[in-house]
Order: structure tokens, then C-alpha cells, then sequence
């Protein structure tokens, strides 16, 4: 059995969705697999608090573990949370087993033959007791078989556009998965009937979602940044050129005289949020001036000499 996913997470179960969300980021960047590769029970604990921020932030499944309706795995807890007859009162069920003082109410426990009576009432035997998993005929649902945990590593502009992706399970069988609305590093997805075989019938898969970290793009919430290089005849007359964006390359002005350090906005190129809008895209420019002792240096400056900028750039600092 999972442990309680308030503990696990570190988190009060009055905490706020955004409260939630912080501290499984802030432990995920702990212990991440690939920031622990000597670590393996830091993979372990990286499952579970997955497993707890998979039940958490979802508002249906933490309204019915609050309730007691399922356990920290999501799974049903049995008749309104394993109390037996009526809940925690009752019978006492599954949790506290049958005690001759709860037979009070039928004259006393002495000479009653309790299988005897609740064969007339149920048309069989209660071998198992009262609702502790075992029904009132005493058979147990056949198990179903193990959950099988994979990760899969998932690009930038595919995170951010969303796209197909292409994995192989245990069993040598291929599936394509599309990534969900909002993807983020460490987000799980549940491949129903994909787990170990079992008697009554496969578990699932588990999927862990690990986004790779890009040698340009930098995300930022839904947000993608890049530092963009220009020349400086680009920067001082204007031009209009390639950017990349996750979508692909497209066509952006810059503006006479741009410095270093103007950011521009590209709407829509950034990552797909929850509710399936688009982030944007800044673009940041640097002025990259030429390699010294380059051809391109030298040219620049045979064309600056004698020329002189009046502008006093750094007064506001006093020096």
C-alpha cells in the first residue's frame, strides 16, 4: 500500500493546488533519476511522489481519497471506505472483525449460530466476515496483474506541440502516445491494461514523463526563451531574419538600431497549457561583434576609424 500522498509530498491536507504543485517540483529536481543515477532508491521515491502528485492534482481523485473512497494507489477502499455495514459503525467490517458485544441488539451472542442465520438472510455461508474484501460468500476478486513502470524522454518543441511519441512496452509491442495538454517534467500517464499479466486481467503501465533540456530553448511556465546572435550591421540597419521556434523556423523584423538585450515576442510559440492555449516566444538579441583578428574585425575597424560616438553612456552611474 502507498503511503498517505500528503506525507509524501510533505504537504498539510489543506494545501493549496499551487502549494501541492510546488512541493512535488521542488522534490522531483531532488531527486530526479537523472540527477541520481548512483542512487537507485532515489528513482524509488522519485515513482511514489509522482504516484502522490498524480492522485493530488487531480481534484476528483483527492476529493475521493479525502473521503475515503479510494486509497493512495486509487484504488476503491471497499463499501464507503472499509467500515463494513454503514461505514466505521456497523458490523465494525473489515477493520475491526466481528465482536461478540456487537450482537447486543439479537438477544446476546451466546447460542447464536451466525452462519446459520446469515445463510437464511443471504442464501450462503459468511465464511469471510463482514465486507473486509471477501464478500458475503468469502471470494476475493482475482488479482490483477503487476503495474509496469517506464520513462520516456520527450524533447522540448514535442513537450511544447504536443506530439506523438513512440513507445516500446515490456513485451516488445510498440504504442504511440499522445502527450497530454500541459505536459510537464515528471507528469505520468496510465496505459490501462498494459501492466504484468494476472488473474483478473493485466495492470497498467505507468509512464513517466522527462522532458530533455534543449541546447537553445529555455522554458519558462508556457513560456520559450532564446538569447538570438545578430551582427552589428543587422542591429544598426534593420533586417529580417530566421528564428527558430518548436513549430520551425520563421520570419522576424528587427528594428534600425536594436540593441543588445531588446526582447521580442513571438505570440503562440510557446508551450500547449492545460486549457490547450499557447504560450509566446522572446526572442532576446545579442549584438555579436566579430572574432578579433578576423578578416570581419579588421573591416570593421578600418570603416570605425576616426569615427567617435558623443554619447556619455554610463553618466547615470556617477563615474
Amino acid at each position: 500500500m502507498a503511503q498517505d500522498p500528503y506525507s509524501t509530498l510533505g504537504v498539510a491536507r489543506g494545501a493549496s493546488e499551487k502549494d501541492i504543485k510546488s512541493a512535488y517540483r521542488k522534490l522531483a529536481k531532488q531527486l530526479h533519476p537523472d540527477r541520481n543515477q548512483d542512487n537507485p532508491k532515489a528513482g524509488e521515491r522519485f515513482a511514489q511522489i509522482t504516484n502522490a502528485y498524480d492522485l493530488l492534482s487531480d481534484a476528483d481523485k483527492r476529493a475521493r481519497f479525502d473521503r475515503g473512497e479510494i486509497d493512495a494507489d486509487g484504488n476503491p477502499t471497499g463499501f464507503g471506505g472499509g467500515g463494513g455495514f454503514g461505514g466505521a459503525g456497523g458490523f465494525r467490517g473489515a477493520q475491526g472483525g466481528f465482536r461478540p458485544e456487537d450482537m447486543a441488539g439479537f438477544g446476546g451472542a451466546e447460542g447464536v449460530d451466525l452462519g446459520d442465520m446469515f445463510e437464511g438472510l443471504f442464501g450462503g455461508r459468511a465464511r469471510s466476515g463482514f465486507g473486509g474484501g471477501g464478500g458475503f460468500g468469502g471470494h476475493r476478486a482475482p488479482p490483477k496483474g503487476a503495474d509496469v513502470q517506464y520513462r520516456l524522454s520527450v524533447s522540448l518543441p514535442d513537450a511544447a506541440t504536443c506530439a506523438p511519441q513512440r513507445i516500446t512496452l515490456s513485451d516488445g509491442k510498440t504504442i504511440d502516445l499522445k502527450l497530454p495538454a500541459g505536459v510537464d517534467d515528471g507528469t505520468q500517464m496510465r496505459l490501462a491494461g498494459k501492466g504484468q499479466p494476472g488473474p483478473g486481467g493485466p495492470g497498467d503501465a505507468l509512464v513517466t514523463i522527462s522532458i530533455q533540456a534543449h541546447p537553445f530553448f529555455r522554458r519558462e511556465g508556457d513560456a520559450i526563451r532564446l538569447d538570438l546572435p545578430i551582427t552589428l550591421e543587422e542591429a544598426v540597419n534593420g533586417a529580417k531574419i530566421r528564428v527558430p521556434t518548436v513549430d520551425g523556423p520563421v520570419m522576424l523584423s528587427v528594428a534600425p538600431n536594436s540593441s543588445s538585450g531588446r526582447t521580442l515576442r513571438l505570440k503562440g510559440k510557446g508551450l500547449t497549457a492545460k486549457d490547450k492555449t499557447r504560450g509566446d516566444q522572446f526572442v532576446t538579441l545579442e549584438v555579436a561583434l566579430p572574432e578579433p583578428g578576423s578578416e570581419a574585425a579588421a573591416d570593421l575597424a578600418k570603416r570605425l576609424e576616426g569615427w567617435h560616438d558623443p554619447r556619455d553612456l554610463r553618466a547615470r552611474f556617477g563615474v
